[in-house]
């Protein structure tokens, strides 16, 4: 099944400051209910978190599950983001869908900064950790 939601916030940032991109959709202006929340880092992985295997995207849900490298599609077209994750990934976020699919009742300046970020984000990392398909 498909877990469908509509979202109406948007964050998308790029903080040199703090080394972290982040791009997400949530249900509600203030993050209650349901969100996904796509983040990396912007500088290249350190040794250990090479080790460690995080050194690729991740992504956080509401219930602040996290799962490294998980999304293998995503597209966003319409007014509309599509997520499908790696089905292994979602006991660690504390799914019980792999298919996402956000309705965007947001602004379009919001949609096309998410577009610009999340590309950002889904970009880094070790090549085999990437989505196979990210139509932005």
């Amino acid at each position: 099944m498909t877990l469908r939601f509509t979202a109406r916030a948007v964050v998308a940032e790029v903080d040199p400051d703090n080394d972290v991109m982040q791009a997400g959709v949530a249900e509600e202006q203030d993050g209650e209910g349901f969100f996904l929340l796509f983040m990396s880092s912007i500088a290249e992985p350190s040794r250990q978190n090479v080790s460690l295997g995080l050194d690729s995207h991740c992504v956080v849900t509401q219930a602040h599950g996290t799962a490294y490298g998980c999304v293998r599609e995503v597209a966003l077209s319409d007014g509309s983001l599509t997520v499908s994750l790696d089905p292994t990934s979602l006991d660690d976020l504390e799914l019980e869908d792999s298919e996402i699919e956000a309705e965007l009742d947001v602004p379009d300046e919001d949609i096309e900064r998410l577009r610009e970020v999340l590309a950002q984000v889904l970009a880094f990392g070790r090549p085999d950790a990437r989505p196979q398909r990210v139509d932005l």
